[in-house]
């Protein structure tokens, strides 16, 4: 039991592992061109305060449909194209934008 336990972890981690490297590869193809990852200068915020600030859920939910979100998240106006992205390849982004910072501002007490 103790084996299939082990097992089952390690696929998820390796699927989790996956969606994230996906993700990045998507990023430099769709997202990299406005968005940075290193605190350079962009159009669009740079993605580790994107990770640091906004919940996965909100960031698939502007991804999937910025002209509806902006509001939302505080901006006066959208620049964001809605991208032709497939629902598991937004899911793929989102992942690897949330795994560029460990703590949240949520999680500040």
């Amino acid at each position: 039991m103790k084996t299939i336990i082990i097992t089952i972890i390690s696929l998820l981690g390796i699927n989790l592992f996956a969606d994230i490297e996906n993700g990045k590869k998507l990023h430099l193809a769709n997202c990299a061109i406005c968005h940075t990852t290193n605190g350079g200068m962009a159009f669009g915020k740079d993605f580790n305060i994107v990770s640091y600030t906004r919940k996965k859920e909100d960031i698939k939910a502007y991804m999937k449909d910025p002209y509806e979100n902006f509001k939302r998240f505080g901006y006066d106006a959208n620049a964001m194209p809605t991208l032709p992205l497939k629902e598991n390849e937004i899911e793929d982004i989102a992942d690897y934008i949330d795994s560029l910072q460990t703590f949240k501002v949520w999680m500040k007490k």
